[in-house]
């Protein structure tokens, strides 16, 4: 921007320099043509040369209007109907020549100068608007020349009498009510700083640039067409639909360029969306400067390019790119060049997208613009220039020899050009509804409206600046169009979405398929409601991305020193997921969740326990159930040979008990089997302690009968009458309800209860019991451990004393198989895993049951079935007796 200033600023001063030289240097013919102009004027305006007090002169050479037309109040406007100027040198001791056109004429300029024309007449046959009132209009031709432009700004901004009186000063005399232009934003920025200073309206037909919204720098500068800021919203938000993160990027290399660029790469940056270059040029820049432009364009990964750039500057590297084939390219444009008829010759541009401004009818205006009969065509010189072109003839002698003479047989009618071309009203419309808006403020300033009827005094004398104010409050719809301005000078942003489409000849033409509408609540602006085709004639949406998305499951990592589009897709760590693409995060899932094998989806955790459904809780189970049947069935061949010597010598009360309480302890392992549940977790281990401690209570009854009644037979001994049958009942019961007290303080204060253990594993949750107080369970284990400890004490003492069937070398195997399992099973039991700690519980009950009736009862019952021969009274005597 300090560079545009400064630049601004140069050529002000050299207008200035330029206005301020004395019409004495010899003119060129133009110069006599203008002066002529200047005459007439001056005459028909009825001034005097004479001397007055103040004498007012007109410095400079002043240009002549391509189009005039005097009137009540005059209305100014500035078109670039021609493309270039010619270079002019300076040497710095001469007077420069003026700076002249090339002959270059820009049809569709012509086309929104002559609309303006046609505008005026329409409004001046009106009978609503300034009734008896005349409009004028002075237009002119900037050449696409910002001097040019600020010249002819200066001069509509006085009065064109080269000399004439006033009783107090020279300024603001003879000025236009307002200005109707300019087509570009850098010529429109330079001219409203200048008629910003005098209060003159400004009212652009084409000037999109954001810049010009600001009412500090530009309080008077209005325009029909929205400010590039929506144009670059839309655009952005069509790049985003259409999922295009990697872009390139190509403006023109001046305020409206580089405006337009810098608006739309912020709304683009907020979309996510990346540029891989962004280059700026001019058609005034070498070619080499364009060469390398268009190699970048080739050389680029990025499919879509979005080009803000004048139609002028584009056709240059457009042409540049034809050259040389290069990769297809999805072109998104601004509405400066993507509704521009005569780029539709690049066929390769095919598929291109970008907003335009809406479509209009203007009634009568196609009339109008074809109504060229040959004088009125000879009277112009830029109509002659026109008709030339445009039938590649000359009229009279004015052109070159090469070319032939116009014989009266083109007919306009026929002629294919943007100046004839009024099937899509876009521009014309704004310099349409430019003219009415200045005719409306005027109107509002001038004319009061009184039973039902207008009056206006064309007598009225008015300043701009009145017409500034009223353009401000502008309201009115005009063929169908609403036309109003903002705080800022800027009217409601509508656009159509434009497509070149291929038709069925093979030409590209222009196709509506979509709205935007700025007005619309945020998320329904944008609207798409037609077919679509891409570059090389495809429906399909080409891709253009630095990176392919991230799939759900991955996280997306930046690439070093790359913009944010280009990344690689990391798989989420265990346990996390991502459930969504392009995920920059993987979150984990819930304590009782766990991810599925694409790590997108929390499922539930697999519930694990030992069950009666699987292998090992079915063997468990049919152990269990077997050892309790063992035992039944044994104390059934007790039962049924009681009598016998074998029972009868063994202490068969307590055999019985015995058999009972190892038919618990295998019961009991069944309650470890099964879901876990406050009722369940009580009941194994208190009923697993209890019926244990009564086990060995009963072993270690036995163990002491078999040593007291080795101490009976000794002479004077009377030790068995304190060791007797109520006796031995009484210690059975009082180690029982020792292990009953430990079992109900434990379950009083701090019971087992089950529980969900995620700590094990991972991917699943064993559902186990938790001991609540492992001092409770460690007690009863202990006790037992005990009691066991102390019996297989005795039967050690006790496995060689004289008996017949061996009871006390029974029992001490029994309790060495007892006390070896309990004591592997401490480690095993600490260290297995998951619902294996309970197998390790319930395998220890069964092997230590096992071992007690099998190494206990199984010799007796094989000598009661099948040695019945020796369960004999004698053969028990005969043993002792040995």
């Amino acid at each position: 921007m300090e560079v545009s200033a400064l630049f601004t600023g140069l050529i002000l001063y050299l207008s200035v320099c330029e206005l301020n030289l004395a019409l004495a240097f010899t003119g060129s013919g133009d110069d006599l043509k203008q002066r002529a102009w200047l005459t007439e004027k001056r005459s028909g305006a009825g001034v005097s040369t004479e001397a007055s007090s103040v004498k007012c002169k007109l410095q400079g050479t002043a240009r002549l209007p391509v189009f005039s037309m005097d009137g009540d109040y005059v209305i100014g406007g500035v078109f670039s109907i021609h493309h270039y100027t010619h270079t002019v040198k300076h040497n710095y001791t001469t007077m420069p020549e003026p700076q002249r056109c090339k002959r270059s004429i820009d049809s569709r300029e012509l086309r929104l100068s002559h609309t303006m024309v046609f505008t005026i007449e329409e409004i001046n046959n009106s009978t609503e608007l300034l009734p008896g009132i005349k409009l004028g209009y002075q237009i002119h031709d900037s050449c696409a020349s910002v001097a040019l432009a600020m010249h002819v700004t200066f001069q509509l901004s006085n009065s064109l009498d080269p000399v004439f009186y006033t009783g107090e000063n020279c300024s603001q005399s003879g000025m236009v009510m307002a200005i109707v232009g300019e087509t570009g934003s850098t010529p429109s920025i330079s001219m409203s700083r200048i008629v910003g200073s005098f209060d003159i309206p400004q009212v652009s037909h084409f000037a999109t640039c954001a810049c010009l919204s600001d009412k500090q720098q530009y309080p008077s500068f209005f325009r029909t067409i929205p400010s590039d800021q929506f144009q670059a919203d839309a655009l952005a938000k069509l790049v985003k639909h259409f999922g295009w993160t990697w872009i390139g990027a190509v403006r023109s290399d001046s305020d409206y360029g580089n405006n337009g660029m810098a608006s739309f790469l912020d709304a683009a940056q907020k979309e996510g969306i990346c540029v891989e270059y962004s280059e700026s040029f001019h058609r005034a820049h070498p070619r080499s400067r364009i060469q390398r432009i268009a190699d970048v364009i080739r050389s680029s990964t990025a499919m879509v390019v979005v080009a803000f750039v004048a139609p002028g500057d584009l056709r240059i590297l457009l042409e540049e790119l034809s050259l040389e084939p290069s990769p297809p390219r999805q072109w998104i444009g601004a509405e400066a060049w993507v509704t521009d008829p005569e780029m539709l010759r690049f066929s390769f541009c095919a598929g291109a997208f970008g907003f335009g401004i809406e479509q209009s009818v203007i009634p009568r205006l196609r009339e109008f613009l074809l109504d060229l009969p040959p004088a009125k065509v000879a009277a112009s010189p830029v109509f002659t220039e026109f008709w030339e072109d445009a039938f590649n003839c000359r009229l009279g002698k004015s052109a070159a020899i090469h070319k032939r003479v116009c014989d009266g047989t083109e007919d306009i009618q026929t002629l294919q050009s943007p100046y004839t071309d009024t099937s899509q009203l876009r521009f014309s419309n704004m310099v349409y509804k430019a003219v009415y808006a200045i005719a409306h403020a005027i109107h509002n300033e001038v004319c009061q409206d009184t039973n039902s009827k207008t009056q206006c005094d064309k007598f009225t004398r008015i300043e701009s600046k009145q017409v500034l104010s009223q353009l401000k409050r502008v309201n009115f719809s005009k063929n169908g169009y609403d036309v109003s301005f903002d705080a800022n000078g800027d009217p409601v942003a509508r656009y159509e979405l434009v497509n070149w489409q291929k038709s069925e000849s093979g030409s590209i033409e222009m196709v509506t398929v979509g709205r935007y509408d700025a007005s619309l609540p945020a998320g329904q602006e944008f609207h798409i409601n037609g077919n679509l085709t891409f570059v090389g004639d495809v429906t399909q949406v080409p891709v253009s991305v630095c990176s392919d998305s991230c799939p759900p499951g991955t996280r997306k990592v930046l690439q070093k020193g790359k913009p944010i589009c280009c990344y690689d897709c990391i798989s989420c760590p265990e346990g996390e997921i991502s459930n969504a693409t392009d995920s920059t995060d993987c979150f984990p899932c819930p304590k009782e969740f766990w991810p599925n094998e694409g790590k997108d989806t929390c499922f539930p955790k697999p519930v694990e326990f030992l069950s009666f459904d699987e292998v090992l809780g079915i063997i468990l189970a049919a152990f269990s159930v077997g050892g309790a049947c063992l035992a039944i069935v044994i104390a059934a061949v007790f039962f049924r040979h009681r009598t016998s010597p074998i029972v009868r010598a063994n202490n068969s009360e307590l055999s019985f008990l015995l058999l009972f309480s190892l038919t618990l302890c295998f019961l009991c392992s069944l309650t470890f089997i099964g879901a876990p549940s406050d009722w369940s977790c009580m009941l194994r281990h208190t009923a697993f302690g209890i019926t244990f401690v009564l086990c060995i209570s009963c072993v270690l009854g036995k163990t002491i009968v078999v040593l007291m009644a080795f101490k009976a037979t000794l002479p004077g001994s009377n030790v068995m009458k304190w060791f007797g049958p109520t006796q031995q009942r009484m210690t059975v019961i009082a180690f029982t309800f020792i292990q009953v007290l430990i079992c109900a303080i434990w379950l009083g204060l701090s019971p087992p209860f089950p529980m969900k253990n995620l700590a094990i594993y991972k991917k699943r949750i064993i559902l186990e019991c938790a001991l609540g107080s492992a001092i409770g369970f460690w007690a009863v284990l202990g006790y037992i451990g005990l009691l066991a400890v102390f019996c297989l004490v005795l039967a050690v003492l006790a496995r060689k004393l004289p008996d017949n069937f061996n009871e006390a070398k029974l029992i001490t195997f029994s309790m060495l198989i007892f006390c070896a399992v309990w004591i592997t099973f401490i480690p095993a039991y600490v260290s297995s895993p998951g619902k294996f700690t309970v197998a390790v519980e319930i395998f220890a009950i069964l092997a230590s049951s096992f071992g007690l009736i099998l190494c206990i009862f199984a010799p007796k019952c094989f000598i009661i079935l099948f040695k019945p021969e020796k369960n004999t009274k004698k053969h028990l005597m005969n043993k002792n007796q040995s």
